[in-house]
């Protein structure tokens, strides 16, 4: 795909498929590849594999690859792949590369899980990725609330192929400042943090929002989209409204439950298990109950 291409991928729903888990453990291929079928039929352009919400930081390398090739067989080129990356730079450069190698159009990466990030070494890193699979555009995962715009638009003078940044810090006007001292038009700004924030931050120059919640309710998720594009915030507010309840469930506590939701969520519809691996935890009963509740009435 061209940056044009790639640019219009993320200013989209940009889905975190889950990875669902069979009873041994190990990830449940078939349940995996029908949910994604039903996220490509439900209407999803862009799809993340190996996200947040696909537990990354749970799946050892052979996983990550596994998910990563299932997807692309999946697809058939019906969705933009953008791979998630990260962990330590050899392993996310020889990530970065398999993605290359199995024909995803783009990696995104962690932010870096380390407990001391320079602004240098932030810079450093993704550009090493970057460079290790200089086909492919690249978006940085931010989280950090003390990344400056300057130290974005540095990292894109330094590497073209650096096209959208995904931006998770839960403050809108931060984001506003950031995106603009970087450059609003250079980047395409994705609302990190899904439907909850996509409302505030779509005010404030982001095109595309990622989704977990997308999972459940893929025609939730495009609604919202084509509200915020076409400006018709009430028609946004309310759809804020009917999904607050299930996203506040994943918020909670720091997002302690934020796929455990999402799963318990998807074996309320018989669609997966809902397994999720340590550190995450199955949801007690009270509050399965809370999310069957909450999704109930979605019209799935």
């Amino acid at each position: 795909m061209e940056h044009p291409a790639l640019r219009a991928a993320l200013a989209d729903v940009v889905a975190i498929p889950v990875t669902p888990f069979a009873s041994d453990g190990s990830i449940d291929r078939d349940a995996f590849r029908a949910a994604l079928r039903r996220l490509l039929d439900g209407g999803v352009r862009t799809v993340t594999p190996n996200g947040n919400t696909g537990e990354f930081y749970t799946l050892d390398p052979d996983e990550r690859r596994l998910v990563t090739e299932l997807t692309l067989q999946e697809t058939k080129g019906r969705a933009a792949v953008i791979v998630g990356v990260g962990h330590d730079l050899p392993t996310a450069k020889a990530d970065a590369r398999h993605a290359r190698d199995a024909g995803a159009d783009m990696i995104m990466v962690h932010q870096p899980a380390h407990p001391y990030v320079s602004r240098g070494g932030w810079i450093d890193y993704h550009r090493e990725v970057a460079d290790a699979a200089p086909q492919l555009g690249v978006v940085p995962y931010i989280r950090n609330p003390l990344l400056d715009g300057r130290t974005i638009a540095e990292l894109g003078a330094q590497c073209p192929q650096v096209i959208g940044v995904k931006y998770a810090v839960p403050d809108a006007t931060r984001f506003g400042a950031v995106a603009r001292d970087a450059g609003l038009d250079r980047f395409v700004w994705v609302a990190g943090l899904a439907e909850l924030y996509a409302v505030p931050y779509w005010a404030m120059g982001a095109t595309g929002f990622t989704s977990g919640l997308v999972n459940v309710a893929p025609a939730l998720s495009l609604a919202l989209l084509e509200a915020l594009r076409t400006g018709d915030y009430q028609a946004a507010q309310k759809i804020w409204e009917r999904i607050r309840p299930f996203e506040e469930l994943r918020a909670a506590d720091q997002s302690a439950n934020n796929v455990t939701v999402v799963k318990e969520a998807l074996s309320v519809l018989g669609l997966c298990r809902n397994a999720v691996r340590p550190p995450s935890k199955v949801l007690p009963e009270p509050q399965r109950a809370e999310v069957a509740a909450a999704i109930e009435g979605w019209e799935i």
